[in-house]
């Protein structure tokens, strides 16, 4: 790993205030060994809590573990700084984690605007999760804000049930100067499309004290808006579950015992040229009595802050094991040769990698531009989420058949 020492940020960024960053070539310091496809893939890191939700009778606890799955789908972003390379158009990554449970299949199928649609399916035929995400990314001046759009849908086959939902808004501050920190705000709405129950889910942002950072507080509603749960916690830690009586009589004891006291103003105003700060870590979540946990997150490597901050999960999926090549598609991110060079530490060589696979993806362009000829998406179309009616990518089946042979070259 290098830092931004190496080279000016400032020179490539300050023509971007304000700008959607999707077009712009980034240098590769800013990067992490991983396709965003692969990054996508890390939603899949706690697949235990879907296996869980299946499992329960009570429509409550399903909704609940659900939220905690979701939850847990955006943890890994925790201290993850680095940029995950952008897919070439036409790249896919598979996982087969028959330990846990899935398999799972991305593929990049749009380059302008970039979508990412992905589609997992249990092994034992009790759940699929898929989605398409365009992430939005806009550089503020110091910090980089990332909106990740697009439908995410799990259903549970066993229930005949389907939770659709959008992930939070992520920010890296400091980009500039400073050391960078994260944090993940907005509103997060889980629909249960067959019980009409739903979970809103408030993703606080820092604050000026930064005594929300990492915060997450919201409730379970049925069809008829009467709270059946209340979810508390933090993403890059913990989440609860209390029932609502007990959890406002303990928020009412709390203020009345002045638990919410003012703090000195800082000495100087936010608006200069200096850092953003990351607040000092707060105390861990505050267990109220009664409360269920629903979800913790894994420990990471002991390494992990000289690898990136990967989790386990993530340093494992760009491995190309014995005998690999030979069955995955040739658009797999394991055989993307800059992503590799980079995970090796040949950073001079990644680099002109990345700029011969851009430049080729360029030519490609300009060569069915000028034959007139369309982009054909190999494993996903173009069609409507059937629970919320909006545009969505959707998997077309067949590829692990492993029928490849026309696949395009991409790299």
């Amino acid at each position: 790993m290098f830092t931004r020492s190496d080279f000016s940020v400032w020179s490539i960024l300050k023509k971007c205030i304000g700008l959607e960053l999707s077009k712009i070539t980034m240098p590769i310091a800013f990067n992490e060994p991983l396709s965003f496809l692969q990054r996508i893939t890390e939603y899949m890191e706690h697949t235990y809590l879907i296996n869980k939700a299946c499992s329960h009778s009570n429509p409550l606890e399903r909704m609940q573990t659900v939220a905690a799955f979701a939850v847990s789908a955006v943890a890994s972003q925790w201290e993850r700084t680095g940029k995950p390379f952008n897919p070439l158009l036409g790249e896919t990554y598979e996982l087969v984690r028959e330990d846990l449970g899935f398999r799972f299949i991305s593929e990049q199928v749009s380059h302008h605007p970039p979508v990412s649609a992905f589609y997992s399916e249990g092994l034992n035929q009790d759940f699929v999760f898929h989605g398409s995400i365009y992430p939005k990314l806009k550089f503020w001046g110091k910090s980089v804000e990332a909106e990740p759009r697009g439908t995410i849908t799990l259903e549970l086959l066993k229930h005949n049930e389907a939770y659709t939902w959008t992930n939070p808004t992520c920010c890296v501050h400091n980009v500039i100067i400073g050391k960078l920190w994260i944090e993940q705000y907005g509103t997060v709405e889980i629909v249960n499309h067959s019980t009409g129950d739903k979970c809103i889910l408030n993703f606080k942002p820092c604050g000026l004290f930064g005594k929300e950072l990492h915060r997450i507080e919201g409730y379970i509603q049925d069809k008829n808006k009467k709270k059946l749960s209340v979810i508390y916690g933090k993403w890059t830690e913990c989440l609860w579950c209390i029932d609502p009586s007990t959890y406002e009589s303990s928020k009412k004891n709390e203020r009345r015992g002045g638990g919410d006291q003012k703090k000195p103003k800082p000495s100087e105003d936010a608006e200069n040229d200096e850092a953003d700060d990351m607040p000092e870590v707060q105390e861990t979540v505050q267990v109220i009595p009664g409360s269920k946990l629903l979800w913790r997150i894994n420990s990471r490597p002991p390494n992990s802050s000289q690898m990136y901050n990967f989790t386990s999960f993530a340093v494992s999926l760009n491995e190309l094991e014995k005998g690999m090549e030979e069955i995955l598609a040739p658009t797999d991110c394991r055989l993307r040769p800059d992503i590799r060079h980079m995970e090796n530490g040949e950073i001079d060589l990644a680099s002109k990698e990345k700029e011969r696979l851009e430049e080729k993806q360029r030519a490609a362009r300009k060569e069915r531009a000028k034959d007139e000829i369309e982009w054909r998406t190999r494993w996903f179309y173009q069609g409507t989420n059937p629970y919320t009616g909006t545009p969505d990518w959707l998997y077309s089946g067949g590829y692990f058949d492993r029928n490849f042979f026309d696949c395009p070259d991409i790299y």
